[in-house]
Parts: structure tokens; C-alpha cells; sequence
């Protein structure tokens, strides 16, 4: 017997069919608390260079290689759901690509229609799957995320599908939870931040993962010390690709930057 969690047969349908799922509740008070209270110091620390790592936004409070920066995020990238999730997406064959930190500040955070890495689904199968994990409570005001459900098996970019990416679709919906709730999605399905509306900033983080063809966003042997590959279990090792030797050449082609986290 194991107390492991597992996803319904329910969950992990709506994930292949609609695009993404909703997960009610999955960071504990203690948790979020402790994982809130770490981005705060983070982003204090690293003042106008964080987010550096991968990318700054103009509207928005960005901080990159998080594995490398609290216990509370190795814990979010090797949760059994989003591995489970992970794989049912991606297959056997997968990786974590970044874990990002997020907070569209008032007035900002409107993103196009789009599919992470910029990368329609090809001939092996999906090759992105996403994750967000709700450090605020996502209302319709704060900037929540849309999807247009079903696009991931469109085939199509949404950049070649529409005349402006930015605009409402027809088909969007919006994704509204809890702090503490994650949204687990297939990232080739049509996606993007909203406005903020509200007065505070709507804070998330995001767990990425790909294909182990495909480079990661954040190549993690380079961005991790070494004080913390040396802590980390197999387990996480696996789940950063660490000893996979096809990331050396991946790594060089730079193509993982491209396409937008929420």
C-alpha cells in the first residue's frame, strides 16, 4: 500500500482532450506559505537581475532557476501529479525545462495567443506540457490565463491560424482557481496571460517540461552549483536530465528560449 497521489482517470482525460486540467488544493497552507515567502526574498536579493537567467518582462516580476534556489521548488518539480501528468503528455521520454516565477503586475501582463517554444506537436508525439502553480487566487480581474481547449491537436500555430493573436477568441476560456491549486496543461494548446486589473500583482509559478529531444529553456547542469547537485536525490537528477548526455548538445542551440510562460 502507498499513499502516493495519483490523477483521477477524469483528470488526465480532460488533459487529453480539452488541453489542461485544474487540480484543487495541492500546496498545503505550510507550503505555499514557505514558497511565497522565499520568492519574496529572492526577488529582494536579486533586485533588477532577477529573472535574468532567462528572461526579464517589462509588467511583470520574473525569477528563473528556482531548483537552484529553495527546497520549496525541488519539491514542486518532483510532485508525483505533475510527473504523472508530465508523462502522460510527453510519454516516457521527458525533462524538466525551467521553473519560472511570474507576477503580472496592475495593468500588464496581456500575452498573444500562443503554444510554449513556439512548436506545433510533430510526427513523435507531444513535446511540451506545462504546469502553474496558483500562488494568488486566479480571478476573472488579476490576469488569469485563457486557453482555447482542443488546439493542441489543431496541428497549427495560433500565430498562423489568426489574424491577431491578441484578440479574444471566440473558443477561450478562462482558467480561475485558489492559491495553492495548479493547472496542468499540454502547452501546445493555444494559451496566454490576460490584463491585470486588480490593484496587486497575480503571482504563479511555472513548472515546464519537454521532450527529451528538445533542450531545455534552462539548461540545468550549467545554472545549478555544485553545493546543489551534489544534495540532490536520483530522483531529481532524472527529472533535471543531469546525466543525459544529450543535453550537452541541445544546450547549444538555444532554440528552448523561445515562445512565453505565464
Amino acid at each position: 500500500m502507498t499513499d502516493r497521489p495519483v490523477l483521477h482517470k477524469a483528470d488526465l482525460q480532460a488533459l487529453d482532450e480539452q488541453g489542461f486540467v485544474v487540480l484543487r488544493n495541492v500546496m498545503d497552507a505550510d507550503w505555499l506559505q514557505a514558497t511565497l515567502d522565499t520568492c519574496e526574498q529572492r526577488l529582494k536579493a536579486e533586485g533588477a537581475s532577477a529573472g535574468s537567467e532567462f528572461r526579464q518582462e517589462p509588467g511583470s516580476d520574473r525569477l528563473a532557476n528556482l531548483v537552484d534556489k529553495g527546497e520549496c521548488f525541488q519539491r514542486l518539480v518532483s510532485h508525483p501529479l505533475l510527473l504523472e501528468a508530465a508523462e502522460s503528455v510527453l510519454g516516457p521520454d521527458w525533462k524538466l525545462s525551467s521553473l519560472n516565477y511570474r507576477a503580472a503586475l496592475p495593468g500588464e501582463g496581456l500575452q498573444p495567443l500562443h503554444c510554449d517554444m513556439g512548436i506545433a506537436a510533430d510526427e513523435s508525439g507531444y513535446a511540451v506540457f506545462n504546469s502553474i502553480w496558483l500562488l494568488d487566487d486566479f480571478t476573472t480581474e488579476n490576469g488569469p490565463t485563457r486557453f482555447v481547449p482542443g488546439t493542441h491537436r489543431s496541428g497549427q500555430l495560433p500565430q498562423q491560424a489568426l489574424s491577431d493573436p491578441l484578440a479574444t477568441h471566440p473558443g477561450q476560456q478562462i482558467a480561475l482557481g485558489k492559491a495553492g491549486d495548479v493547472i496542468l496543461t499540454n502547452a501546445h494548446m493555444w494559451h496566454g496571460g490576460t490584463t491585470n486589473r486588480s490593484a496587486h500583482a497575480r503571482r504563479s509559478l511555472h513548472g515546464f517540461y519537454v521532450r527529451g529531444d528538445k533542450p531545455q529553456q534552462q539548461y540545468q547542469k550549467r545554472l545549478l552549483r555544485p553545493q546543489t547537485q551534489a544534495l540532490l536525490s536520483p530522483l531529481m537528477r532524472r527529472i533535471l536530465a543531469l546525466d543525459d548526455p544529450r543535453n550537452d548538445a541541445l544546450s547549444e542551440s538555444g532554440s528552448g528560449r523561445s515562445g512565453f510562460l505565464r
